[in-house]
Protein backbone atom coordinates (compact mmCIF):
# COMPACT_ATOMS: atom_id res chain seq x y z
CA UNK A 1 0.00 0.00 0.00
CA UNK A 2 3.13 2.19 0.01
CA UNK A 3 2.74 2.68 3.33
CA UNK A 4 5.68 1.94 6.09
CA UNK A 5 3.88 1.90 9.40
CA UNK A 6 0.89 -0.03 10.65
CA UNK A 7 -1.48 2.39 11.77
CA UNK A 8 -4.94 2.68 14.14
CA UNK A 9 -7.86 5.29 13.91
CA UNK A 10 -10.14 4.92 17.37
CA UNK A 11 -13.13 6.32 16.74
CA UNK A 12 -14.20 7.96 20.13
CA UNK A 13 -17.55 9.21 21.74
CA UNK A 14 -15.64 10.71 24.76
CA UNK A 15 -12.19 10.72 25.75
CA UNK A 16 -10.32 7.60 27.08
CA UNK A 17 -7.10 6.98 28.45
CA UNK A 18 -4.68 6.65 25.26
CA UNK A 19 -5.29 2.61 23.85
CA UNK A 20 -2.35 0.54 23.42
CA UNK A 21 -1.27 1.42 20.09
CA UNK A 22 1.00 -1.25 17.84
CA UNK A 23 3.03 -0.49 14.76
CA UNK A 24 4.03 -2.96 11.64
CA UNK A 25 6.39 -1.96 8.86
CA UNK A 26 5.41 -3.45 5.63
CA UNK A 27 8.51 -5.94 5.63
CA UNK A 28 6.60 -7.41 9.33
CA UNK A 29 4.07 -9.76 9.41
CA UNK A 30 1.90 -7.92 6.98
CA UNK A 31 2.85 -5.16 8.64
CA UNK A 32 4.62 -4.27 11.76
CA UNK A 33 7.67 -1.97 13.43
CA UNK A 34 8.15 1.46 15.17
CA UNK A 35 5.22 2.58 17.03
CA UNK A 36 3.24 5.02 15.23
CA UNK A 37 0.64 6.87 16.87
CA UNK A 38 -3.15 6.29 16.61
CA UNK A 39 -5.19 8.73 14.94
CA UNK A 40 -8.54 9.43 17.38
CA UNK A 41 -11.58 11.07 15.84
CA UNK A 42 -14.98 11.47 17.31
CA UNK A 43 -17.60 9.65 16.58
CA UNK A 44 -19.60 12.33 14.29
CA UNK A 45 -16.40 13.89 12.89
CA UNK A 46 -17.53 15.08 9.46
CA UNK A 47 -13.60 14.30 8.18
CA UNK A 48 -14.08 10.48 9.24
CA UNK A 49 -13.17 8.29 6.27
CA UNK A 50 -11.15 4.81 6.02
CA UNK A 51 -10.11 4.74 2.73
CA UNK A 52 -8.65 7.59 0.09
CA UNK A 53 -8.04 6.86 -3.44
CA UNK A 54 -9.55 3.83 -3.27
CA UNK A 55 -6.68 3.16 -0.56
CA UNK A 56 -7.30 2.53 3.06
CA UNK A 57 -5.68 4.87 5.24
CA UNK A 58 -5.47 2.49 8.24
CA UNK A 59 -5.07 -1.00 9.38
CA UNK A 60 -6.31 -1.36 12.43
CA UNK A 61 -10.12 0.41 13.60
CA UNK A 62 -10.92 0.84 16.87
CA UNK A 63 -14.72 1.73 18.00
CA UNK A 64 -15.00 3.29 21.26
CA UNK A 65 -18.68 5.09 20.54
CA UNK A 66 -20.93 2.70 21.61
CA UNK A 67 -24.01 5.06 21.55
CA UNK A 68 -23.36 6.61 18.03
CA UNK A 69 -26.68 6.14 15.95
CA UNK A 70 -25.09 7.49 12.96
CA UNK A 71 -20.74 7.89 11.98
CA UNK A 72 -19.89 11.26 10.62
CA UNK A 73 -18.26 11.64 7.15
CA UNK A 74 -18.33 8.62 4.72
CA UNK A 75 -18.20 6.07 7.47
CA UNK A 76 -21.27 3.39 7.59
CA UNK A 77 -22.17 -0.09 8.27
CA UNK A 78 -21.12 -0.92 5.24
CA UNK A 79 -17.88 0.48 5.12
CA UNK A 80 -16.50 -1.05 8.62
CA UNK A 81 -17.68 -4.60 7.15
CA UNK A 82 -15.41 -4.01 4.03
CA UNK A 83 -12.72 -2.27 6.17
CA UNK A 84 -12.84 -6.26 7.76
CA UNK A 85 -13.19 -7.85 4.67
CA UNK A 86 -10.60 -6.26 3.20
CA UNK A 87 -8.32 -7.82 5.84
CA UNK A 88 -8.37 -5.28 8.70
CA UNK A 89 -8.84 -5.41 12.07
CA UNK A 90 -11.47 -4.23 14.32
CA UNK A 91 -12.21 -3.69 18.29
CA UNK A 92 -15.80 -2.96 19.34
CA UNK A 93 -16.22 -1.73 22.98
CA UNK A 94 -20.54 -1.66 23.81
CA UNK A 95 -22.25 -0.84 26.96
CA UNK A 96 -25.96 -0.35 28.23
CA UNK A 97 -26.12 2.62 25.95
CA UNK A 98 -25.11 0.92 22.65
CA UNK A 99 -27.09 2.14 19.32
CA UNK A 100 -28.34 -0.31 16.48
CA UNK A 101 -25.39 0.35 14.69
CA UNK A 102 -22.96 -0.62 17.06
CA UNK A 103 -24.93 -3.79 17.75
CA UNK A 104 -25.64 -4.74 13.85
CA UNK A 105 -21.42 -4.39 13.17
CA UNK A 106 -21.18 -7.12 16.35
CA UNK A 107 -24.27 -8.86 14.72
CA UNK A 108 -22.44 -9.29 11.20
CA UNK A 109 -19.44 -10.29 13.20
CA UNK A 110 -20.69 -13.33 15.01
CA UNK A 111 -22.18 -12.33 18.16
CA UNK A 112 -25.76 -11.14 19.41
CA UNK A 113 -26.39 -7.98 22.33
CA UNK A 114 -28.39 -8.84 24.64
CA UNK A 115 -32.10 -7.44 23.23
CA UNK A 116 -33.20 -5.71 26.60
CA UNK A 117 -31.60 -2.14 26.17
CA UNK A 118 -31.64 -1.99 30.20
CA UNK A 119 -30.21 -5.47 30.89
CA UNK A 120 -26.46 -5.77 32.28
CA UNK A 121 -24.55 -8.92 33.40
CA UNK A 122 -25.42 -9.58 37.12
CA UNK A 123 -23.57 -12.28 39.18
CA UNK A 124 -24.16 -12.80 42.71
CA UNK A 125 -21.24 -15.08 43.12
CA UNK A 126 -18.34 -13.81 41.10
CA UNK A 127 -18.87 -9.91 42.13
CA UNK A 128 -15.85 -7.69 43.01
CA UNK A 129 -16.42 -6.34 46.56
CA UNK A 130 -17.07 -2.85 46.88
CA UNK A 131 -17.16 -0.75 49.97
CA UNK A 132 -21.13 -0.34 49.15
CA UNK A 133 -22.70 -3.52 48.62
CA UNK A 134 -24.48 -2.57 44.91
CA UNK A 135 -26.10 -4.75 42.68
CA UNK A 136 -23.56 -7.00 41.95
CA UNK A 137 -23.30 -5.59 38.29
CA UNK A 138 -19.85 -5.03 38.86
CA UNK A 139 -18.29 -8.34 37.78
CA UNK A 140 -14.56 -9.90 38.75
CA UNK A 141 -13.90 -11.87 36.19
CA UNK A 142 -11.19 -14.98 35.71
CA UNK A 143 -12.43 -17.13 33.41
CA UNK A 144 -10.29 -17.23 30.36
CA UNK A 145 -9.44 -19.11 27.56
CA UNK A 146 -6.39 -21.61 27.98
CA UNK A 147 -4.60 -20.48 25.27
CA UNK A 148 -0.64 -18.68 25.65
CA UNK A 149 -1.06 -17.25 22.42
CA UNK A 150 -4.25 -15.35 22.48
CA UNK A 151 -3.16 -14.24 26.51
CA UNK A 152 0.35 -14.53 25.90
CA UNK A 153 2.90 -16.82 28.30
CA UNK A 154 2.19 -14.81 32.05
CA UNK A 155 -1.13 -15.94 33.84
CA UNK A 156 -3.33 -13.40 34.38
CA UNK A 157 -3.22 -14.15 38.28
CA UNK A 158 -6.26 -11.19 38.93
CA UNK A 159 -9.55 -10.43 38.37
CA UNK A 160 -10.84 -8.65 35.01
CA UNK A 161 -13.34 -6.25 36.47
CA UNK A 162 -16.31 -5.97 33.94
CA UNK A 163 -19.33 -4.04 34.12
CA UNK A 164 -21.39 -3.73 30.86
CA UNK A 165 -23.78 -5.71 28.84
CA UNK A 166 -23.93 -9.52 27.76
CA UNK A 167 -23.23 -11.30 24.15
CA UNK A 168 -23.73 -14.61 23.39
CA UNK A 169 -22.04 -16.49 20.71
CA UNK A 170 -23.74 -17.26 16.96
CA UNK A 171 -23.82 -20.74 16.40
CA UNK A 172 -23.79 -20.49 13.12
CA UNK A 173 -20.58 -18.93 13.30
CA UNK A 174 -17.43 -21.37 13.77
CA UNK A 175 -14.35 -18.60 13.50
CA UNK A 176 -16.24 -16.67 16.79
CA UNK A 177 -14.42 -17.77 19.89
CA UNK A 178 -15.03 -16.44 24.14
CA UNK A 179 -12.18 -15.04 25.43
CA UNK A 180 -13.14 -14.30 28.65
CA UNK A 181 -16.44 -15.82 30.30
CA UNK A 182 -19.03 -15.63 32.95
CA UNK A 183 -19.66 -17.37 35.60
CA UNK A 184 -22.14 -20.61 35.78
CA UNK A 185 -24.32 -18.27 38.00
CA UNK A 186 -24.57 -15.20 36.04
CA UNK A 187 -27.63 -13.65 34.06
CA UNK A 188 -28.16 -10.60 32.06
CA UNK A 189 -31.10 -8.75 33.56
CA UNK A 190 -32.19 -5.18 34.25
CA UNK A 191 -30.38 -4.96 37.74
CA UNK A 192 -33.30 -2.00 39.14
CA UNK A 193 -36.45 -3.85 38.31
CA UNK A 194 -37.08 -7.82 39.92
CA UNK A 195 -37.52 -10.41 37.24
CA UNK A 196 -40.87 -10.95 35.85
CA UNK A 197 -39.49 -14.02 33.21
CA UNK A 198 -36.60 -15.85 32.89
CA UNK A 199 -33.32 -14.42 31.51
CA UNK A 200 -32.45 -15.05 28.14
CA UNK A 201 -28.77 -15.21 28.65
CA UNK A 202 -27.63 -16.87 31.60
CA UNK A 203 -24.53 -19.01 32.69
CA UNK A 204 -21.48 -19.85 30.60
CA UNK A 205 -23.68 -19.24 27.84
CA UNK A 206 -22.75 -15.47 28.38
CA UNK A 207 -19.68 -13.74 27.10
CA UNK A 208 -17.58 -11.26 28.00
CA UNK A 209 -15.11 -10.68 25.70
CA UNK A 210 -15.16 -12.50 22.09
CA UNK A 211 -12.65 -12.22 19.06
CA UNK A 212 -12.94 -13.51 15.55
CA UNK A 213 -10.54 -14.52 13.05
CA UNK A 214 -11.90 -14.50 9.63
CA UNK A 215 -11.03 -16.04 6.78
CA UNK A 216 -8.82 -13.96 5.87
CA UNK A 217 -7.02 -13.29 9.04
CA UNK A 218 -8.71 -10.38 10.04
CA UNK A 219 -9.09 -9.99 13.45
CA UNK A 220 -11.88 -8.76 15.64
CA UNK A 221 -12.35 -8.03 19.16
CA UNK A 222 -15.67 -7.97 20.51
CA UNK A 223 -16.80 -6.90 23.90
CA UNK A 224 -19.62 -5.44 25.73
CA UNK A 225 -18.01 -3.30 28.59
CA UNK A 226 -16.24 0.19 27.61
CA UNK A 227 -15.82 0.82 31.24
CA UNK A 228 -13.34 -2.33 30.94
CA UNK A 229 -10.49 0.18 29.05
CA UNK A 230 -11.24 3.11 31.70
CA UNK A 231 -8.42 4.55 33.89
CA UNK A 232 -10.24 3.57 36.77
CA UNK A 233 -10.86 -0.04 36.19
CA UNK A 234 -6.94 -0.26 34.91
CA UNK A 235 -6.08 1.00 37.83
CA UNK A 236 -8.32 -0.21 40.48
CA UNK A 237 -7.60 -2.80 42.97
CA UNK A 238 -10.04 -6.22 43.36
CA UNK A 239 -11.22 -8.80 45.33
CA UNK A 240 -13.78 -11.54 44.00
CA UNK A 241 -16.10 -12.12 46.53
CA UNK A 242 -16.03 -15.77 48.38
CA UNK A 243 -12.20 -14.73 48.23
CA UNK A 244 -10.17 -13.38 51.23
CA UNK A 245 -7.41 -12.19 48.48
CA UNK A 246 -7.15 -8.94 47.48
CA UNK A 247 -4.72 -7.66 44.34
CA UNK A 248 -3.63 -4.67 44.48
CA UNK A 249 -4.34 -3.92 40.61
CA UNK A 250 -7.04 -5.67 38.24
CA UNK A 251 -6.09 -7.34 35.79
CA UNK A 252 -7.45 -5.41 33.04
CA UNK A 253 -4.36 -3.78 31.40
CA UNK A 254 -2.41 -6.95 31.42
CA UNK A 255 -5.55 -8.48 29.62
CA UNK A 256 -6.45 -5.52 27.25
CA UNK A 257 -2.17 -4.87 26.57
CA UNK A 258 -2.18 -8.77 25.73
CA UNK A 259 -5.02 -9.78 23.20
CA UNK A 260 -4.07 -6.63 21.58
CA UNK A 261 -1.19 -7.86 20.70
CA UNK A 262 -3.09 -10.67 19.17
CA UNK A 263 -5.79 -8.46 17.27
CA UNK A 264 -2.88 -6.51 16.31
CA UNK A 265 -1.08 -9.22 14.74
CA UNK A 266 2.12 -8.81 17.12
CA UNK A 267 1.62 -12.34 17.91
CA UNK A 268 0.04 -15.61 16.52
CA UNK A 269 1.30 -14.02 13.29
CA UNK A 270 2.61 -16.79 10.54
CA UNK A 271 3.82 -16.65 7.25
CA UNK A 272 5.62 -19.83 4.59
CA UNK A 273 7.62 -19.23 2.23
CA UNK A 274 10.07 -21.18 0.16
CA UNK A 275 7.07 -24.01 -1.17
CA UNK A 276 9.15 -26.41 -2.59
CA UNK A 277 9.31 -29.74 -4.12
CA UNK A 278 11.60 -32.16 -6.07
CA UNK A 279 12.76 -35.25 -7.20
CA UNK A 280 14.65 -37.47 -4.61
CA UNK A 281 18.84 -36.79 -5.36
CA UNK A 282 17.66 -33.50 -7.50
CA UNK A 283 17.65 -30.08 -6.36
CA UNK A 284 15.59 -28.72 -9.49
CA UNK A 285 11.69 -28.41 -9.31
CA UNK A 286 10.32 -30.60 -12.39
CA UNK A 287 7.81 -29.17 -14.58
CA UNK A 288 6.26 -32.83 -14.53
CA UNK A 289 6.38 -36.02 -12.16
CA UNK A 290 6.02 -39.65 -13.16
CA UNK A 291 4.29 -42.02 -11.30
CA UNK A 292 5.80 -44.02 -8.46
CA UNK A 293 8.77 -40.89 -8.60
CA UNK A 294 9.87 -40.69 -5.44
CA UNK A 295 9.65 -36.80 -4.48
CA UNK A 296 10.88 -34.29 -1.24
CA UNK A 297 8.45 -31.62 -0.20
CA UNK A 298 9.51 -28.93 2.10
CA UNK A 299 8.48 -25.71 3.27
CA UNK A 300 9.51 -22.88 5.62
CA UNK A 301 7.13 -21.40 8.55
CA UNK A 302 7.83 -18.63 10.18
CA UNK A 303 6.57 -16.90 13.45
CA UNK A 304 6.51 -12.94 14.52
CA UNK A 305 7.68 -12.02 17.62
CA UNK A 306 6.95 -8.69 17.81
CA UNK A 307 10.31 -7.79 17.00
CA UNK A 308 11.45 -10.50 14.22
CA UNK A 309 10.56 -13.91 12.44
CA UNK A 310 11.07 -16.74 14.24
CA UNK A 311 11.50 -20.29 13.51
CA UNK A 312 7.97 -21.77 14.31
CA UNK A 313 8.15 -25.22 15.85
CA UNK A 314 5.01 -27.42 15.59
CA UNK A 315 4.91 -30.98 15.14
CA UNK A 316 0.96 -30.66 13.21
CA UNK A 317 1.55 -29.35 9.94
CA UNK A 318 0.49 -31.50 6.93
CA UNK A 319 1.05 -31.84 3.37
CA UNK A 320 -1.55 -33.63 1.00
CA UNK A 321 -1.13 -34.52 -2.71
CA UNK A 322 -4.69 -33.86 -3.82
CA UNK A 323 -7.21 -34.34 -6.69
CA UNK A 324 -10.31 -34.26 -6.32
CA UNK A 325 -9.58 -35.87 -2.56
CA UNK A 326 -5.91 -36.82 -0.97
CA UNK A 327 -3.88 -39.46 -2.34
CA UNK A 328 -1.40 -38.39 0.06
CA UNK A 329 -1.28 -36.90 3.25
CA UNK A 330 2.06 -36.76 5.48
CA UNK A 331 3.17 -34.83 8.58
CA UNK A 332 6.13 -32.48 7.72
CA UNK A 333 9.33 -32.86 9.97
CA UNK A 334 10.96 -29.98 10.70
CA UNK A 335 14.07 -29.41 11.81
CA UNK A 336 13.40 -26.17 14.61
CA UNK A 337 14.85 -23.51 12.15
CA UNK A 338 11.93 -23.29 10.59
CA UNK A 339 12.19 -26.22 7.71
CA UNK A 340 9.37 -28.35 7.18
CA UNK A 341 10.26 -31.18 5.35
CA UNK A 342 9.59 -35.03 4.09
CA UNK A 343 9.37 -37.41 1.06
CA UNK A 344 7.18 -40.06 -0.09
CA UNK A 345 6.50 -41.46 -3.48
CA UNK A 346 4.08 -40.44 -5.92
CA UNK A 347 1.09 -42.28 -5.91
CA UNK A 348 0.10 -45.04 -9.25
CA UNK A 349 -2.33 -42.23 -10.88
CA UNK A 350 -1.78 -40.12 -13.03
CA UNK A 351 -3.40 -36.43 -13.66
CA UNK A 352 -3.36 -32.68 -12.65
CA UNK A 353 -2.26 -32.79 -8.87
CA UNK A 354 -1.77 -30.48 -6.00
CA UNK A 355 0.53 -29.87 -3.47
CA UNK A 356 -1.53 -28.31 -0.45
CA UNK A 357 -0.91 -27.19 3.10
CA UNK A 358 -3.38 -25.92 5.10
CA UNK A 359 -2.74 -25.03 8.74
CA UNK A 360 -5.50 -23.90 11.32
CA UNK A 361 -4.60 -23.76 14.77
CA UNK A 362 -5.90 -22.17 17.76
CA UNK A 363 -5.04 -18.45 17.57
CA UNK A 364 -2.82 -18.21 15.08
CA UNK A 365 -3.41 -17.21 11.27
CA UNK A 366 -4.41 -19.68 8.92
CA UNK A 367 -2.08 -21.07 6.15
CA UNK A 368 -3.44 -22.48 2.95
CA UNK A 369 -0.47 -22.70 0.21
CA UNK A 370 -1.22 -24.79 -2.95
CA UNK A 371 0.87 -25.28 -5.40
CA UNK A 372 0.02 -27.46 -8.91
CA UNK A 373 1.75 -30.47 -10.41
CA UNK A 374 0.84 -32.52 -13.49
CA UNK A 375 1.73 -36.30 -13.14
CA UNK A 376 2.30 -38.62 -16.07
CA UNK A 377 2.15 -42.07 -16.59
CA UNK A 378 5.01 -44.42 -17.92
CA UNK A 379 5.85 -43.77 -21.36
CA UNK A 380 5.83 -46.86 -23.86
CA UNK A 381 10.16 -47.40 -23.21
CA UNK A 382 10.49 -46.88 -19.42
CA UNK A 383 8.30 -50.08 -18.10
CA UNK A 384 10.20 -53.04 -17.18
CA UNK A 385 11.29 -55.85 -19.77
CA UNK A 386 9.78 -58.23 -18.07
CA UNK A 387 7.47 -57.89 -14.79
CA UNK A 388 6.62 -59.81 -12.37
CA UNK A 389 3.18 -60.11 -12.29
CA UNK A 390 3.03 -61.43 -15.54
CA UNK A 391 5.39 -64.32 -14.88
CA UNK A 392 2.14 -67.09 -15.12
CA UNK A 393 1.72 -65.97 -18.77
CA UNK A 394 5.09 -65.88 -19.75
CA UNK A 395 5.03 -69.24 -18.74
CA UNK A 396 1.64 -70.13 -20.31
CA UNK A 397 3.16 -69.19 -23.47
CA UNK A 398 6.74 -70.61 -23.34
CA UNK A 399 4.66 -73.43 -22.76
CA UNK A 400 1.81 -73.75 -25.30
CA UNK A 401 5.10 -73.30 -27.67
CA UNK A 402 6.95 -76.18 -26.14
CA UNK A 403 3.67 -78.41 -26.25
CA UNK A 404 2.89 -77.35 -29.86
CA UNK A 405 6.21 -78.05 -31.24
CA UNK A 406 6.09 -81.55 -29.33
CA UNK A 407 2.88 -82.03 -30.76
CA UNK A 408 4.25 -81.28 -34.33
CA UNK A 409 7.34 -83.63 -33.97
CA UNK A 410 5.23 -86.68 -32.81
CA UNK A 411 2.72 -86.13 -35.53
CA UNK A 412 5.38 -86.36 -38.46
CA UNK A 413 7.69 -88.92 -36.94
CA UNK A 414 5.66 -90.87 -35.17
CA UNK A 415 5.01 -94.58 -36.97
Amino acid sequence: MGRNYFTILTVLSVTLLPILSLSFSTDSPNRSSPLSPPRRLLADDPKLALQRYGQYLYDGLILFSPSIERFGGALDLADVLDFVDSGHDLIIAADSSSSDLIKSVATECGVDFDEDPSALVIDHKSYAVAETEGDHTLIAADDFIESDVLLGKKKIEAPVLFKGIAHSLNAANTLVLKVLSASPLAYSANPNSKLSSPPSLTGSSISLVSVVQARNNARIMITGSLDMFSNRFLRSSVQKAGSSRKYDKSGNEQFVTELSKWVFHVRGHLKAVNLRHNKAGETDEPAMYRIKDDLVFSVEIYEWSGKSWEPYVANDVQVQLYMMSPYVLKTLSNDKKGLYHTSFKVPDVYGVFQFKVEYHRLGYTSLSLFKQIPVRPFRHNEYERFITAAFPYYGASFTMMAGFFLFSFVYLYHK
